[in-house]
């Protein structure tokens, strides 16, 4: 049973830090854990997109927190394409979210541009949970 439980509070850890601007595995930690079949798969995925949605809104509150000190001209080039990529699709863009590198800065982004957190929150849960189910279903 603590066994079961490191791993899922390893899983949740992992997950958060791979949403935030810090490098993480979180892809390879839900195939390991899916691939031990000591927990249930939906478990596994629902620890994972907790994790890395709540990282995801961490980075959402980082942009809409320093929105007043960030200028459209001092915005870095990869959130320049996220912010066209806004400018384009609309809140729908952070469906997107689960993309490695452009998916931190769509978040950002989005809170930057003050997008309602509700919707912001429920497309970023949504694009994670596909991508975490797709990962757990490879390697049941």
């Amino acid at each position: 049973m603590l066994e079961n439980s490191t791993q899922l509070i390893g899983l949740f850890v992992s997950a958060f830090i791979s949403a935030t601007v810090a490098p993480g595995g979180s892809e390879a930690v839900l195939a390991y854990l899916v691939s031990l079949n000591t927990l249930p798969v939906v478990y596994l995925v629902g620890v994972a997109t907790l994790g890395n949605t709540l990282g995801a809104m961490t980075t959402w509150w980082l942009g809409y927190l320093v929105e007043k000190k960030i200028t459209t001209e001092h915005v870095a080039k990869n959130k320049q394409r996220a912010l066209g990529f806004f400018r384009r699709m609309g809140v729908w863009a952070l469906l997107f979210s689960w993309v490695p590198i452009i998916g931190d800065a769509l978040c950002f982004v989005a809170g930057w541009l003050k997008l309602p957190i509700v919707p912001s929150c429920l497309l970023i849960m949504t694009g994670k949970l596909a991508r975490y189910a797709a990962i757990a279903w490879l390697f049941v």
